[in-house]
């Protein structure tokens, strides 16, 4: 199994409810592709204060690489990821990837 983690700081002026049609969005990629086993979404709880502004994040568990790999090509996933993107801080730069195997 792979776990895709993105961690995102959000712009000040991104209301809860875009955060959370955009999390939708995404969420409704799981419908739409094989190898998504269970998707995570929401706000940061941790109480170590380290999370250097990403307030933000979701987690995507995969059956596989391959299956990782689809949902990146994915135009539905791009469409959603640019709309994610543009809601950032520094657009790219509001943004942390990492998938490691669980």
């Amino acid at each position: 199994m792979l776990r895709h983690c993105v961690l995102v700081r959000f712009r000040a002026d991104v209301a809860a409810a875009e955060r959370q049609a955009i999390y939708a969005q995404l969420a409704a990629l799981r419908g739409h592709l094989g190898g998504i086993l269970s998707m995570s979404f929401g706000a940061n709880i941790s109480p170590e204060g380290l999370d250097q502004g990403f307030r933000d994040g979701f987690t995507i568990d995969f059956a596989d690489g391959a299956a990782r790999d689809a949902y990146l090509a994915d135009p539905a996933h791009q469409t959603a990821g640019a709309r994610l993107v543009a809601a950032l801080e520094g657009g790219v730069a509001g943004l942390v990837v990492f998938d490691l195997e669980v």
